[in-house]
């Protein structure tokens, strides 16, 4: 990242429970978004709480969600179906360590 260039607020959305914010740096389109959870009082580490919540990785094409999924059905990894939303589709995904990581598709993603 050039020196003084920073991230640009791409978008705001919020859930059941939880809000956050998406940013993206518009030379080399990395993108970071920080959620707050309503239920965050502080304590030690819980995806729901303070800590890490997720790591999202961008595919190019959504059937490439399609084979992740498989390949997590026959590796046996903790995952959760394929959801198609207006705005994308995401699969996740959880380490061994039950930390969750998901994979989505955007179309015209920056």
């Amino acid at each position: 990242m050039a020196r003084g260039e920073g991230f640009k607020d791409l978008d705001r959305s919020s859930g059941d429970g939880w809000s956050g914010i998406l940013l993206v740096h518009p030379d080399t389109t990395t993108i970071v978004e920080f959620q707050q959870h309503d239920a965050n009082k502080g304590e030690t580490f819980d995806p729901t709480r303070t800590g890490i919540d997720h790591m999202g990785l961008l595919v190019t094409d959504p059937t490439q969600l399609d084979e992740w999924e498989q390949r997590f059905r026959d590796l046996g990894v903790v995952h959760t179906p394929t959801v198609h939303h207006d705005y994308g589709s995401v699969l996740t995904f959880k380490d061994p360590d039950l930390r969750q990581f998901e994979m989505f598709y955007r179309p015209n993603h920056p």
